[in-house]
């Protein structure tokens, strides 16, 4: 299924942009440990930085974030929260595109982005239900439970694993579609276990050594968004 990612057709409210605000401050330490800063908030959410310079404003006189000027932004724990609850319906409905709807990986983060503000928590506790209560998203991402918790493996990203490291696929992000296009069209799965092999002459990519002997050689660029669990060598 192509389908061409959806056009925000739902008024925006100061509660959903702040929701998207808390949400993506999250996820840019959710695999890594460097806070967010304000220029790298503003490119991920496509805005200018005075825009971005307010809405920090609000949020941390809601106590939401803590943020001094120039420096980076954190989330107090009522932020915390409020984000995960935020990440929690995202990754429910792109798992439920997924996995009713037919959509492909690379197709359902923009369509979430939309309904994540439309559905009821009544909708949502349905969907749920009804997908199995999954503990993780198409991509391999946490859904956070009810509650907030969540587990993430403990991970390391492609491109920083060392020669003959053995693991397994366990999540691949979904921030460039093209990414997830090109993986798709190697094979590459959750799951997957996998070798790190030797980088080619030059540095140019990095080699995979999956268990049927196929040797895939990919971009920094993609290796950059694959995540490992350790696992004993076969």
């Amino acid at each position: 299924m192509s389908t061409p990612p959806i056009a925000r057709t739902v008024p925006r409210t100061t509660v959903d942009a702040a929701d998207d605000y808390l949400k993506t401050i999250y996820s840019h330490t959710e695999w890594q440990p460097d806070p967010i800063t304000p220029n790298q908030l503003a490119t991920r959410l496509g805005l200018a930085p005075s825009s971005v310079t307010e809405m920090v404003k609000k949020l941390h006189a809601a106590g939401l974030v803590d943020h001094r000027p120039y420096g980076p932004i954190t989330l107090t724990p009522a932020g915390e929260q409020r984000a995960l609850a935020m990440l929690r319906r995202h990754r429910l409905i792109e798992t439920w595109l997924v996995n009713v709807h037919g959509y492909g990986w690379d197709e359902v983060h923009d369509e979430a982005e939309v309904l994540e503000h439309a559905l009821s928590d009544r909708l949502l506790d349905a969907i749920d239900a009804q997908l199995g209560r999954p503990q993780r998203d198409p991509h391999g991402d946490i859904i956070p439970s009810a509650d907030g918790t969540l587990r993430r493996p403990d991970a390391v990203r492609l491109d920083q694993a060392p020669f003959g490291f053995a693991g397994r696929v366990v999540r691949i992000s979904d921030r460039d579609p093209d990414v997830l296009r090109v993986l798709d069209q190697l094979g590459v799965e959750l799951d997957e276990p996998v070798w790190v092999g030797e980088s080619p002459e030059g540095g140019a990519g990095v080699a995979i050594l999956r268990r049927a002997g196929t040797e895939i050689v990919v971009s920094p660029a993609v290796a950059g968004s694959v995540w490992l669990e350790p696992r004993p060598a076969v």
